[in-house]
């Protein structure tokens, strides 16, 4: 999780990770100026869409403060998007690959963005493409 000096812009770094099943993710919070958190897209998650595996369990860090962290344990395989519930707006989110998630994960990504509060479209756009994850492992912010 960071942010430019004058919070005029926030992102997280990488943006897209493939890691395998059983893989703890922990987020860092190295924005001086902001607090942050890593939400799972998921209706649970106040109301959101659901965007991560069928018998998945959401996560939501909830508000960390600079250089606080936050941890989660990744299991079932599949695609995974998250966000920063005060900065999705900005466009902060991320998405994380688990495993080999079979063709039909992919195509579903888009399909489970039904229902709940619509997403906002430059949280959209700024989600890195699955193949680019896959091919490069990890997609750091450009």
């Amino acid at each position: 999780m960071q942010g430019n000096t004058d919070g005029s812009q926030v992102w997280f770094d990488p943006v897209g990770l493939h890691v395998e099943p059983g893989q703890t993710i922990r987020w860092i919070n190295l924005d001086p100026g902001n607090s942050h958190t890593a939400t799972a897209y998921h209706p649970k998650n106040f109301e959101r869409p659901r965007r991560i595996p069928e018998g998945a369990e959401p996560w939501d860090s909830d508000y960390l403060l600079p250089n606080e962290s936050f941890s989660v344990t990744l299991a079932v395989e599949g695609i995974y998007d998250f966000y920063c519930v005060p900065h999705e707006h900005a466009g902060m989110v991320g998405r994380i690959i688990v495993g080999q998630p079979g063709r039909s994960s992919a195509t579903s990504v888009s399909a489970q963005a039904a229902g709940g509060e619509a997403i906002p479209e430059i949280a959209l756009q700024a989600f890195p493409p699955i193949d680019e994850i896959m091919r490069q492992g990890i997609v750091r912010r450009t």
